[in-house]
């Protein structure tokens, strides 16, 4: 921090100004909560299930657990169930959702590949995590030979992926590395102890690792390195769209509340975050300040045609998607029920400078 801006944080303001502030703060605090939607005289509770892309989940995960904890939910009465997947794009999380009974994280490749539903809600557009790697690697051309994680579902699993865009960067391919595939929670205990040369982690096992082993370096941030990849978009069946396109829409209004009371409501969703993840409080804070100031989560229904259409293309370019079997963002997105579900809550808005 500059000596310039140190001066500014202690320069004395008026009492006016300093009133004016307050009052700003105050109803910037205040403002979302009264915007959230009262309790419903619910006849019945809505049972639904929602999916977590990891066991136990990241910091960014935690939005369903933030819209039960504030009982955003049972404002819409809705009964929410937690269900805790290894890896959003694992096997086990998309058959759930194609069965019609799961809303949970799906992406393009799974619709082109033919399964039978739409994204409904873009809870992260931007991706949070960092490649992280051992000490004695210096640049992603080291990785040649290395062992890298393909955590959450092996091959075709995020790690998987993200890991073969880093070998892209040295002209490396995956035959070139060997991938370790294992569950989601060995992902920081197998950098720290040496079993792994290169893992996507996220801010908070960011954070951890640099504390447990020292060494461990950040390769390159993925936001940087794919800054137009769409990183996680929750999916409904295109049976229970119509079956019960309503609790669909209302399960979406509540989850665009919770991301909103995210970036407002610090303190109250905190506890919530640390209790999901079983992180310590000091690497959960640590990672809500890196997500809410890179506006990682979304604000509004979390879609844009640019981000989504890069995605595919990006899938066509690495034969994921079949060139023509690829889908048009209409395809993939229920553009409607977003409308409708961000119309419930208000409309648009912006949140410290985040719109999406």
């Amino acid at each position: 921090m500059t000596d310039r801006s140190m001066a500014k944080i202690h320069r004395r303001p008026s009492l006016a100004g300093a009133v004016a502030l307050v009052l700003c703060a105050l109803a910037f605090s205040i403002a979302p909560a009264l915007a959230q939607t009262p309790k419903q005289a619910c006849k019945e509770m809505r049972k639904v299930k929602l999916g977590v892309s990891v066991t136990p989940p990241n910091v960014v995960h935690t939005p369903v657990y933030v819209a039960r904890g504030l009982g955003l939910f049972a404002n819409r009465c809705i009964d929410a169930e937690i269900v805790e997947f290894e890896g959003g794009l694992s096997a086990t999380n998309l058959v759930a959702v194609a069965q019609g009974g799961t809303i949970a994280s799906m992406n393009a490749t799974a619709i082109a590949q033919g399964m039978k539903a739409k994204q409904i809600w873009g809870m992260a557009p931007r991706l949070p995590q960092a490649y992280v790697v051992s000490e004695e690697i210096k640049a992603a051309g080291d990785l040649k030979g290395k062992r890298l994680s393909a955590a959450g579902g092996g091959v075709g699993s995020f790690n998987w992926v993200m890991g073969r865009e880093v070998l892209k960067t040295a002209g490396l391919k995956v035959e070139d590395v060997q991938f370790i595939s294992q569950g989601t929670a060995g992902r920081l205990p197998g950098l720290v102890a040496g079993q792994l040369n290169g893992v996507a982690l996220h801010p908070e096992d960011v954070f951890l690792a640099q504390k447990e082993k020292p060494g461990v370096r950040v390769l390159v941030q993925l936001s940087d390195l794919l800054p137009k990849y769409f990183f996680n978009a929750y999916g409904a069946a295109e049976s229970l769209l119509s079956r019960d396109r309503a609790l669909v829409r209302d399960v979406v209004s509540a989850l665009i509340e919770a991301n909103r009371a995210i970036y407002t409501q610090k303190e109250k969703v905190i506890p919530v975050m640390a209790q999901a993840t079983k992180k310590p409080p000091e690497a959960v804070t640590f990672a809500y300040d890196y997500l809410t100031k890179n506006c990682v989560w979304s604000v509004n229904s979390g879609f844009s045609r640019d981000r989504t259409e890069w995605s595919i293309d990006n899938a066509v370019e690495n034969g994921d998607i079949q060139a023509h079997k690829k889908p048009t963002y209409e395809q993939v997105v229920d553009v409607k029920l977003g409308e409708e579900a961000l119309k419930a809550v208000g409309g648009p808005t912006k949140i410290r400078g985040c719109g999406d």
